[in-house]
């Protein structure tokens, strides 16, 4: 369905926006944004139907508009970003762009990476910093993740932390902005023409075939609640790593071709035997009982890890159904009948 950009919402365009920008970009910004506008989005992009090429470059204009507005008000502040909008692109856009900039602010609550981050990993972080700068975050923290974070602080950084919460009144924005760029920088490294059909049910899948399983477990769970009849049709479109189990022989011994054997090892680290047994069955004896020696000799291995390889495994498996090299049985017109 194609839209009037003048009549869409944030949302709408922001749906738009990674449509355009394709799966591997708006998965990796789509998992750093807060749950609900992850739902709100994902809803929005499963049921575009078409975007016009002038949509999509005009939200794609809008979106660097508004960032280099964005980057003139920290260098200088409003009257300034307004002076050089002015001159760029004329008094009557620079005043638009400022003004969705200014309401888009208003609801913006600094650290929300902090919020979403593993108390452990942001104690790690944070504990050396300067206490005043702990209590800031803090105050930006659900109180359960700042009372976990601050149980764990030594002793003498506890008591200074709190002084200052509770002595704390206000604090400059372009203070708060650079504390925050910086921990962002420290948690990112700890934690990562005509009328074009776009969007709908495929582009969502193949976005939610790059996010972490935990993402695509929370959008698929809030579908289910929004619109059950729409979220069995995209569970139905996806594929993931325990459906080689629903893969014949001969597709089973494709996909294997394609893949390394160390990331398969990890990748079956963890898994059902129904899953490994479908690999196994599908191998050489002497490759079986190589792969098999190769798990075990891999140790513990850390889920994240797991993941990621499954994944590869995973994108191996769209990419030789895509080429139609083999077949990925979701029922109804795909079934095979023999």
């Amino acid at each position: 369905m194609a839209r009037d950009n003048n009549k869409l919402t944030g949302i709408q365009k922001a749906a738009i926006l990674f449509i355009t920008l394709g799966p591997e970009a708006s998965s990796s910004i789509l998992k750093r944004l807060p749950e609900s506008d992850i739902q709100k989005i994902t809803y929005e992009i499963a049921n575009i139907t078409s975007v016009t090429s002038e949509q999509r470059t005009e939200i794609l204009d809008e979106f660097l508009e508004m960032n280099r507005a964005q980057d003139y008000i920290v260098e200088g502040g409003i009257e300034y970003a307004r002076t050089l909008l002015s001159k760029a692109l004329g008094t009557q856009r620079a005043s638009e762009i400022l003004e969705k900039i200014t309401e888009a602010t208003q609801q913006y609550r600094p650290f929300a990476i902090a919020r979403k981050a593993d108390a452990h990993q942001l104690l790690n972080v944070i504990m050396y910093e300067h206490p005043q700068t702990i209590a800031l975050i803090l105050c930006y923290l659900q109180p359960d993740r700042a009372a976990q974070v601050l149980a764990e602080l030594p002793e003498e950084t506890q008591s200074e932390v709190a002084y200052r919460i509770a002595t704390m009144s206000n604090t400059s924005p372009m203070v708060i902005k650079e504390i925050e760029k910086v921990l962002e920088s420290k948690l990112s490294s700890v934690v990562r023409s005509e009328m074009t059909s776009l969007g709908g049910v495929e582009s969502l899948v193949d976005i939610l075939n790059q996010v972490d399983r935990t993402t695509e477990k929370n959008i698929t769970e809030s579908l289910e609640r929004e619109d059950p009849e729409l979220a069995d049709l995209i569970k139905s479109s996806m594929f993931v790593f325990e459906d080689i189990v629903t893969l014949d022989d001969i597709s089973i011994q494709r996909v294997l071709r394609e893949v390394d054997g160390k990331e398969l090892a990890l990748a079956l680290k963890g898994c059902s035997d129904e899953v490994a047994n479908a690999i196994f069955r599908n191998q050489s004896k002497r490759a079986a009982a190589a792969l098999k020696e190769d798990m075990e000799f891999l140790g513990p291995v850390r889920l994240m890890d797991v993941e990621k390889a499954q994944q590869k495994i995973v994108s191996i498996i769209r990419r030789l159904d895509d080429a139609q090299e083999i077949i990925i049985s979701r029922g109804g017109e795909d079934a095979i009948i023999l």
